[in-house]
């Protein structure tokens, strides 16, 4: 969804339609005022060229008409008009009067319909709400249910909506070629690097690439197994994580509570659980660009810090039961 950022022309207003905009309340008459006064020239308008709608900028436009014009500076956009819709709001939540947190769900489900094919990640970046957010919207308006079989991440990449299946496929691959590096195992079967990781471990391990329902605490049982008896580190194992999705949606409504954000001590702890909603991709790279000479370094101060985390959970949970 491109367009010239930098050939704008002088367009008759009158040949310009307003329609289809995300707001749900429409415009704000206030904003419009405050545009008609501003003291730096206004930038071009984005319109749509097939249809001549105002994709972004409906405000600059009123604030042109109340000012007497005839003529508005505007940069068209090429595309279909479900693409159009998409650049509004990702329009709306970068600059200008911001779209409201309804007006933003509500667009979410609608390019959820337009764009199946679309991960929840690149959705919530262009409608600015979290991916777990846009998550649920989906199973909402789906029934849990899909079109598509794969959906597109947003480095490009192209992963089956389910993992059992690119589980299944990664399994063979690396029967077939045991050599292969986790991102050719990823690639050939459509999942991340951190599945193809899971895959092969398990594989080595003996088990079934298909990890069986968990029942709550056992996660946390096996962390502390591994504090208490200082095994699990540095043996080439990875424990089952939740999507890093979720993680990013919990760390955002924590942000979001006054109790941490106002202190000290709140915000420090913000800092630390961000840290850890770098997609699997990220982490795949800053992996693979490790100099060899720092890897045995790197990898006991790793285990070390897992090993913190694993105690930091324990002990928060036990205070949790302690207050009950």
């Amino acid at each position: 969804m491109r367009f010239d950022q930098q050939m704008a022309v002088g367009v008759e207003i009158s040949a310009l339609s307003v329609a289809d905009s995300p707001r749900i309340s429409g415009e704000d008459p206030e904003h419009v005022k405050a545009l008609t006064v501003a003291q730096t020239e206004l930038p071009p308008i984005i319109v749509h060229r097939a249809t001549m709608r105002v994709i972004d900028g409906v405000h600059r436009l009123r604030a042109a008409m109340l000012c007497g014009h005839d003529k508005i500076a505007v940069r068209f956009f090429d595309g279909d008009e479900a693409d159009a819709f998409v650049l509004a709001v990702e329009s709306n939540i970068a600059h200008g009067l911001p779209l409201s947190l309804a007006d933003r769900k509500r667009a979410a489900g609608r390019i959820i319909d337009s764009h199946p094919q679309w991960s929840d990640r690149i959705v919530a970046s262009v409608t600015g709400i979290a991916p777990g957010t846009v998550a649920e919207i989906r199973r909402r308006r789906t029934g849990g249910l899909t079109a598509v079989s794969s959906r597109i991440g947003q480095d490009g990449r192209i992963r089956p909506v389910n993992g059992t299946e690119g589980r299944r496929l990664a399994s063979e691959v690396i029967a077939e070629n045991p050599t292969l590096s986790l991102r050719q195992i990823a690639r050939a079967a459509g999942i991340s690097p951190e599945t193809a990781r899971d895959v092969r471990n398990r594989l080595r391990r003996g088990e079934d690439p298909l990890p069986k329902p968990r029942g709550k605490g056992r996660v946390a049982a096996r962390a502390t197994a591994q504090v208490s008896t200082g095994k699990g580190f540095g043996t080439g194992t990875v424990p089952q994580r939740a999507p890093v999705q979720d993680r990013t949606a919990t760390v955002e409504r924590l942000k979001a509570d006054p109790a941490l954000r106002m202190s000290e001590t709140g915000r420090t702890l913000l800092r630390l659980l961000a840290i850890h909603t770098v997609s699997a991709e990220e982490w795949e790279e800053i992996i693979d660009n490790i100099p060899p000479h720092c890897s045995n370094i790197v990898a006991h101060l790793a285990g070390e810090c897992a090993g913190l985390w694993a105690e930091f959970a324990l002990r928060v949970e036990r205070r949790v039961a302690e207050t009950v």
